[in-house]
């Protein structure tokens, strides 16, 4: 049996009003699917003084950005995210942003985001447009359909510096997915751990904490 791969996941910040407590918190979804997919999932507070000893002491394989929360509405956390860009950088560690994770590595890179005007990408299924070659033999599809569930869109003239455009929407072509092209960093705006997992969602991880494309 093969060891399992130790995933630090960061998490969202949310206000108990009730306790006068800030609490950081995670989906059971993301517990469930890193389980499922042969990884120790490994949460990672917003509040830590030093960031790169915690990866350390944890001998984390990547990490993941999840989604929830806007960028600019919990400080703490912003800044967290950011320590952990600088260390992959760094150190060549993989990194796998989800939608907002996606959105605040792109920002981290001097890229921006648009918001969507629209319902398109809010709790609706599309497909996504593979326009790498590489992703498409390692995902093994040209296109596949994905979950959505964002307000903010990252458009062609917005994209951040390094990175390189894998996975476009069918609905307004709007960017889904990117990888950096120097460093193991790779953003998706779709919830590989809520419901309508696939193969292709398992072969994402396995392509991001083996480096693979790199």
């Amino acid at each position: 049996m093969s060891l399992k791969k130790r995933i630090g996941i960061s998490l969202r910040v949310q206000i108990i009003e009730k306790y006068d407590e800030k609490r950081d918190t995670i989906s059971h979804d993301w517990i469930n699917f890193l389980q499922k997919t042969n990884c120790v999932p490994i949460l990672i507070p917003n509040n830590l003084t030093d960031i790169e000893d915690y990866i350390s002491e944890m001998k984390l394989d990547g990490i993941i950005l999840s989604g929830g929360d806007n960028i600019g509405e919990f400080p703490e956390r912003d800044q967290t995210e950011e320590k952990i860009l600088r260390f992959a950088i760094k150190n060549m560690f993989p990194v796998l942003g989800i939608c907002r994770g996606m959105q605040a590595i792109n920002k981290f890179f001097k890229g921006d985001l648009t918001t969507n005007k629209n319902s398109d990408h809010v709790a609706k299924p599309h497909h996504v447009n593979i326009m790498n070659v590489k992703f498409e033999n390692l995902l093994g599809d040209k296109k596949f359909q994905v979950n959505s569930f964002h307000n903010n869109l990252i458009k062609n003239q917005n994209l951040g510096q390094g990175l390189e455009i894998f996975a476009l929407s069918d609905i307004d072509d709007t960017i889904e997915g990117y990888f950096h092209k120097e460093y193991p960093i790779i953003g998706i705006m779709w919830h590989p751990e809520r419901k309508q997992q696939t193969v292709h969602q398992s072969r994402l991880i396995d392509i991001f904490y083996n480096k693979t494309i790199w």
